[in-house]
């Protein structure tokens, strides 16, 4: 999607100020491939990159933590949160969210294993066909009232519940409650 020589070419046309960012992080902290795999990580979700000076300061804030680049986009996200809810409204002017319930919630949770960044996704496949079902019903139930509701989890599971969403319903908007900014207007309409 984003190659290496036009992330290379979006650093290069950086104003100055941000040059000193770029060569404070690049390569010390992070190798340009890593930030090409965070705007990479964005754009799969149709998270716009524009704002390139506030993505290199999100990463510049995590990767003291972290190289794992499915926490820097997740980092990354929650700095974006203004774009990313102006993005997920609506235009009567709300987002519209659908939750996940507590009972989802916990069951995503408690299927992470591994610590840090070696954590990964053990459901059943029994249960993810049940949260297949329950999604797409929810979807369907609300787009049948013409809404188009993005599905709101916890920071933890949120990329574990979009690579999921990803595979049966790809525009299937998945934001964490880190990622809704303070102002947003909300409007729930159910729950998974």
């Amino acid at each position: 999607m984003l190659s290496f020589a036009e992330t290379q070419k979006l650093l290069k046309e950086l104003p100055e100020d941000y040059q000193k960012l770029l060569a404070a992080l690049v390569p010390a902290r992070i190798a340009t491939a890593g930030i090409q795999r965070v705007l990479q990580g964005l754009l799969a979700e149709r998270v716009s990159v524009r704002d390139l000076p506030a993505i290199l300061e999100a990463i510049g804030e995590a990767v003291t933590h972290t190289q794992n680049i499915v926490f820097l986009v997740e980092h990354v996200r929650a700095r974006l949160a203004r774009q990313i809810s102006n993005a997920a409204t609506s235009p009567a002017g709300y987002v519209p969210i659908l939750t996940l319930s507590p009972q989802w919630e916990q069951a995503f949770a408690e299927a992470l294993i591994g610590q840090g960044e070696e954590r990964q996704l053990a459901m059943a496949p029994s249960r993810l066909q049940e949260f297949v079902r329950a999604v797409r019903d929810g979807f369907e139930a609300q787009a049948m009232k013409g809404e188009l509701p993005v599905l709101v989890t916890s920071p933890l599971i949120r990329p574990y519940v979009r690579s999921i969403a990803e595979r049966f319903r790809p525009s299937t908007v998945v934001l964490s409650q880190n990622e809704i900014h303070p102002k947003a207007r909300l409007r729930t309409l159910g729950q998974v």
